[in-house]
């Protein structure tokens, strides 16, 4: 799928497949991490890594408040425990799957763009 809004000095996807993710800038191998700022390929994880010591580093870059996961082809979920070491630290978090995540980022950066 592709997509046509740009902002040069934001993170856009401009496409994606089941394998790579490309960025205005770069292009990326799944899985990634994305925000406005940022981007980086993850090594393979299962979302059972996926706390607060696996996102500290991107934290510590970024202010993030809400955190979307996508899956793969299909939605998996944080256990309760996870959601809930997460939120303690103020960290949104939606899961879903990989379409609906890309789609879910762009229109987040799109809509937080426009309320600047």
């Amino acid at each position: 799928m592709e997509f046509t809004q740009q902002n040069a000095n934001q993170n856009t996807i401009i496409s994606y497949d089941d394998l790579t993710i490309t960025l205005s800038h770069l292009k990326l191998n799944t899985p990634c991490f994305i925000s406005s700022n940022e981007s980086k390929e993850l090594k393979t994880l299962v979302i059972a890594e996926i706390d607060k010591e696996f996102l500290f580093p991107l934290l510590s870059k970024e202010s993030i408040d809400l955190l979307i996961i996508g899956t793969g082809n299909s939605p998996v979920f944080l256990s309760p425990k996870q959601q809930m070491s997460l939120s303690e630290i103020g960290l949104g978090v939606e899961c879903m799957n990989n379409t609906s995540s890309y789609l879910n980022y762009f229109t987040f950066v799109s809509w937080t763009n426009n309320s600047l």
